[in-house]
């Protein structure tokens, strides 16, 4: 991948005039270039396997076209990728449960409401363009490590490494109990590959020789420590990049460890 080169991106969207809208936001930019435009979910995958794009923008609904964005996730990830494009889900949905399947259960790295203040093909080609060479060269660098491994404990080691960029990057601090707590729970959960975060929180309090409440408090104080004093709350919000409730004002430690468990797993595995 070459930032020198515009950013190739497919775009599966069947409304014509947000076509028309994302088509004139590449004519005024040199930095990024519509490979494919459908409205259909099966072409929309043959177009991505054939061109190799950076990305691809799926409208979620294609009430016009055929198919649905879920037809397109649901192929797209049947599908073997050297490295895999970016996927931003665009919707007029504004279901936080919805939000949180595609997040979780199709690993999606975006989802814009089309019906939010400020929306358009502008503040979409912005993030993706910001995150692009981050994204890349994370995977690159995980790609060539990976090949170089020879024992567990190599692996696991380059598990940690990872988790801990995470946690560096999210802002959670070293001098809090619930760092340490949040690399275990990230790293059980990757490697267990366990489905109930309920039963890594339960593992830790034999690990850590405390009770179940103080695990769930003392990661919880860490993530609210990390998102109430984030010195860019911008930059936050594009390393975690997952729906938050409103009511609770940052995740809540299960979405939190379910969030860079998937993140990490499928970026290394």
């Amino acid at each position: 991948m070459d930032n020198k080169k515009p950013m190739k991106i497919v775009l599966i969207e069947d409304d014509v005039s947000a076509c028309r809208n994302f088509i004139e936001c590449a004519n005024n930019r040199t930095d990024i270039l519509f490979v494919g435009i459908t409205g259909r979910s099966d072409e929309g995958l043959e177009i991505v396997k054939n061109k190799l794009p950076e990305a691809v923008i799926v409208d979620l609904e294609l009430n016009w076209g055929k198919g649905s964005g879920y037809d397109f996730l649901d192929n797209f990830f049947k599908t073997e990728f050297d490295i895999r494009p970016l996927i931003v889900i665009t919707t007029n949905n504004r279901s936080q449960d919805i939000y949180t399947q595609l997040h979780d259960d199709y690993r999606v790295h975006w989802i814009f409401c089309k019906l939010q203040e400020g929306y358009g093909p502008e503040m979409v080609i912005r993030h993706l363009l910001t995150f692009r060479e981050f994204y890349h060269k994370q995977q690159n660098d995980v790609n060539r490590e990976l090949k170089t491994l020879e024992t567990p404990e190599e692996l696991k080691d380059c598990i940690m490494a990872r988790i801990r960029i995470e946690l560096d990057l999210f802002g959670v601090s070293m001098k809090l109990k619930g760092r340490k707590v949040a690399e275990d729970a990230i790293y059980l959960l990757i490697n267990k590959d366990k489905k109930d975060v309920d039963t890594v929180f339960n593992d830790l309090t034999k690990i850590h020789k405390t009770h179940y409440n103080n695990i769930v408090r003392n990661l919880q104080t860490a993530i609210h420590d990390a998102w109430d004093n984030h010195d860019d709350p911008e930059a936050l919000l594009k390393h975690y990049t997952a729906p938050v409730r409103k009511d609770i004002g940052a995740p809540t430690p299960t979405e939190f460890v379910h969030y860079y468990a998937d993140k990490i797993r499928r970026d290394m595995f």
